[in-house]
């Protein structure tokens, strides 16, 4: 008998694979737009999607691609996984080698977040366009405190992929265990650090939300 799929967890693998489980019927993904080094993969025991895409491109095998315009037809793939940056940044920071920018650069940063919010409409609209009708798409996200301000990023995303065409169809919480931390957030803090990400599931479907 298998145990009931939750909606949260500490593993990042086991949400993929229960996402595959219940809702891809080739329980694999077809494609990554930002695979990096595949790190992902390898340490969760996800099965490796066929086309690998980054825009800088850390293995042989990853083809160089803007994942707002993907070398693919139009309706042709059933799964496509998005683990995007989250964070959003400029000035002089980015460059010194401290504890304080190694978040920033661990995940990648945006110029600005307009910038970065708009990089994931863009995305949405390719990923709509390249997938098939019921595809699914997964979205990995993040909430963030940025510049003193609240940023519900995964209302926004949800909001945005609502526009383009996809139905919101399932969403799962990864809990974290702790987290990287600089010194002056600890010294100015002024809101709950953020110890979990979202995994939405989005069906490129005609389905609507009716409240």
């Amino acid at each position: 008998m298998q145990n009931l799929i939750s909606s949260i967890s500490y593993d990042q693998g086991e949400i993929i694979n229960n996402i595959l489980r219940l809702h891809v019927s080739s329980h694999k993904i077809d494609c990554d737009p930002t695979y990096s080094k595949g790190n992902f993969y390898k340490k969760y025991n996800v099965p490796e999607p066929q086309l690998k895409f980054d825009i800088s491109p850390c293995l042989p095998e990853v083809v160089q691609a803007d994942c707002r315009h993907l070398p693919m037809e139009n309706d042709s793939i059933d799964c496509l996984m998005f683990d995007p940056p989250f964070l959003a940044t400029k000035g002089p920071s980015l460059s010194k080698d401290d504890d304080n920018n190694k978040i920033n650069k661990r995940f990648g940063v945006y110029p600005t977040e307009r910038e970065l919010f708009q990089f994931y409409t863009d995305s949405l609209v390719e990923f709509h366009r390249v997938l098939k009708d019921n595809g699914v798409l997964i979205f990995k996200c993040q909430d963030k405190v940025s510049g003193g301000k609240q940023y519900i990023s995964h209302v926004f995303i949800m909001n945005e992929a609502v526009k383009v065409g996809f139905y919101p169809k399932d969403l799962f919480i990864l809990l974290a265990k702790n987290r990287l931390v600089a010194d002056w957030q600890i010294q100015n803090q002024k809101n709950a650090r953020k110890f979990h990400s979202y995994f939405w599931v989005f069906e490129k479907s005609d389905k609507k939300i009716e409240y």
